[in-house]
C-alpha cells in the first residue's frame, strides 16, 4: 500500500471551507464541491443572506481556530468562493 500525501494547509482550508458552506447554507456537499474561485456567493445564492454571513463567520472562528475582529471583515470577502478562501487564509496567518 502506498502512503497518500497529506493535504497541504491550503487544500485542507479549502475542503473545510466547502464543508462549512454546505453546512451553513444547507447545500448538498456535492454542490459546494463544484465551487470554483470565481463562483459568486453573496448576492448570487439565495441561501447566502446576512444571517448566513453571521453563521459563517462563527463557523470560520470555530473550525479554523481564529478570532475575527470587525476590522477584519470586508463585504467583498463574501462575493466569490475564491475571495472567501483568501479571507480564511489571511486570518490563519
Amino acid at each position: 500500500m502506498t502512503a497518500q500525501p497529506l493535504p497541504s494547509p491550503a487544500q485542507d482550508a479549502e475542503a473545510t471551507l466547502r464543508t462549512l458552506l454546505a453546512d451553513v447554507l444547507g447545500l448538498a456537499p456535492a454542490r459546494a464541491a463544484t465551487f470554483a474561485n470565481e463562483t459568486e456567493l453573496f448576492g448570487a445564492l439565495p441561501e447566502f443572506d446576512s444571517m448566513a454571513v453571521a453563521h459563517l463567520l462563527t463557523g470560520i472562528e470555530e473550525r479554523f481556530h481564529v478570532v475575527i475582529e470587525d476590522d477584519d471583515v470586508e463585504a467583498e470577502d463574501f462575493l466569490t468562493f475564491g475571495r472567501l478562501l483568501a479571507f480564511v487564509e489571511r486570518l490563519r496567518r
